[in-house]
């Protein structure tokens, strides 16, 4: 449905469509030689600022508020200049609305 939406500095990096369910995915990238692994980076603060945001869009696109929305979450590893993918990570239902949906 959409990729890299934006509100002002609010961002979500994938909006799709599972059946009855609207998914709000948050994508995390790092290199092989990063110290943190990407899926550590979506942190309580996080997860707020995309609960927020995710109200937002719902707000917007009034004909899918109907839907269940769960929030998943995609690390990715790359290496090298080219940015290989070397590992994916997705964890579906990674967090809830924190109780505003």
């Amino acid at each position: 449905m959409d990729c890299n939406w934006r509100s002002g500095r609010l961002e979500l990096d994938i909006v799709c469509r599972d059946d009855d369910t609207i998914v709000f995915v948050e994508v995390k990238t790092r290199d092989t030689n990063s110290r943190s692994k990407p899926l550590e980076a979506v942190t309580s603060g996080k997860k707020k600022k995309l609960i927020r945001t995710a109200l937002l869009y719902l707000q917007e696109h009034e004909e899918l508020q109907h839907l269940q929305p769960r929030f998943d979450a995609a690390g990715i590893i790359t290496t090298g200049k080219n940015k290989e993918i070397t590992e994916v990570q997705y964890i579906t239902n990674a967090f809830d609305g924190g109780g505003l949906f």
